[in-house]
């Protein structure tokens, strides 16, 4: 098979023009959904970091925040798999924007926190284990885009207000 010279130009036009489009640009995480490998993973990124960028209003903006991104999220992310045509398209991740954040909302005030955070949100995200597999394939539209990654949040927040106790 063989490529067409013009093929990465179109990608790459194709691109600019998903992120030219507000929807697109915050359903895709600020363009981190368009990464080649693990697009969730850098989208769980972006929300570490907007999660640090907001800790020091304290805790009622950074629940504000996180509320915000997850109302807003279940718009967004069904608008942009409408207009792309797929539910729940990889390139996507604004539900992992949200989740990460909310998971952030539990870590405790370090740096191995929010790495056990990150790992921990990851980890239920990439697993779905019971009940968050059941809301993944049940789930419709933004709602069903944004709950699965709200539930594995819940589970690594459960996590790490669990060592927040025993530490």
């Amino acid at each position: 098979m063989t490529t067409s010279p013009d093929e990465p130009r179109g990608e790459i036009r194709l691109r600019a023009r998903l992120l030219a489009e507000p929807v697109h640009f915050l359903a895709l995480g600020f363009g981190a959904g368009l990464a080649p490998v693990a697009p969730g993973t850098c989208g769980s990124l972006v929300g570490l970091a907007i999660a640090l960028a907001i800790a020091p209003l304290g805790l009622a903006a950074s629940v504000a925040a996180v509320i915000l991104a997850t109302v807003a999220g279940v718009w967004i992310c069904g608008a942009s798999a409408r207009r792309l045509g797929v539910h729940d398209h990889p390139a996507i991740v604004w539900d992992e924007v949200a989740g990460m954040m909310l998971a952030m909302l539990a870590a405790p005030p370090t740096w191995w926190g929010a790495l056990l955070a990150f790992v921990l949100f990851r980890i239920f995200d990439i697993w779905k284990p019971w009940p968050i597999r059941e809301i993944d394939h049940g789930m419709r539209g933004g709602a069903g885009i944004m709950l699965d990654d709200v539930m594995a949040a819940l589970f690594a927040a459960a996590l790490l207000l669990l060592t927040r106790v025993f530490t």
